[in-house]
C-alpha cells in the first residue's frame, strides 16, 4: 500500500512541478503556459491510482473484520473448552469451584485479548483509511487547482486569439516577426 501511496504522492509532486516550472508569457507574468498533454497524462495516471488506494483501504477493512471474527471464534472455542473442563470436574465441589474460577479466568483473558485485538485492528484500519483519505484529498485539491488554472489560461488564450483574429494588425504593428513570437 505504501508503494501506491508513494505513486499518488509522486504524481501529485510531478503535477506541482510542471505547474511551478511553467513559463510565463512575456506580457503576462501572472499566467503560465503548461504542456497540456503532459498534465493530462499525469492526471490520467493519478486517476488510475486512486481506485487502487480505495481498494487497498477496503481490503484493510475486510482483513480487520476477518481478524475480529477469528478472535471471536478463539473466544468461543476457549469458552467451550472451559465448559468441558468444568463438566469433567463436577464430581468434587472444590475441584468444581477451582474449575469455574479457571474457566472464568480463561474467558476473561480471552475477552480481554479479543478487545485488545479488536482495538488494535480498528486503530490500524482507521490510520490507514485516514492516510488514504488525506492522499486522495490532496490529489483532488491539486487536480481542482490545476483545472482552475488550466481554464483560466485557456480562456485568456482564447480571448487573445479572438482579439488577434478580429484585429490582426493590433499588437504587432504590422511586424510579421512579432506575430511569430
Amino acid at each position: 500500500m505504501a508503494n501506491n501511496t508513494n505513486d499518488v504522492s509522486r504524481l501529485i509532486d510531478m503535477l506541482y512541478e510542471q505547474i511551478e516550472d511553467a513559463k510565463s508569457p512575456a506580457l503576462k507574468p501572472n499566467m503560465s503556459m503548461v504542456d497540456r498533454d503532459e498534465l493530462l497524462d499525469l492526471l490520467d495516471e493519478l486517476r488510475a491510482q486512486l481506485p487502487i488506494e480505495i481498494k487497498r483501504a477496503q481490503e484493510l477493512l475486510a482483513a480487520r473484520d476477518k481478524f475480529v471474527e477469528d478472535a471471536k471464534r478463539d473466544v468461543e472455542r476457549m469458552m467451550r473448552q472451559a465448559e468441558l473442563e468444568v463438566k469433567a470436574k463436577v464430581s468434587d465441589s472444590e475441584v468444581l469451584t477451582a474449575a469455574r474460577q479457571k474457566a472464568q479466568t480463561i474467558v476473561s483473558n480471552a475477552e480481554e485479548r479479543s478487545k485488545r485485538l479488536y482495538q488494535v485492528a480498528n486503530e490500524y484500519a482507521e490510520d490507514a483509511l485516514a492516510r488514504t483519505e488525506e492522499a486522495i484529498s490532496m490529489a483532488l485539491d491539486e487536480v481542482k487547482q490545476s483545472r482552475i488554472r488550466f481554464r483560466s489560461v485557456s480562456a485568456n488564450k482564447m480571448q487573445e486569439q479572438r482579439r488577434r483574429l478580429d484585429n490582426p494588425d493590433e499588437g504587432t504593428n504590422g511586424d510579421p516577426q512579432q506575430e511569430e513570437a
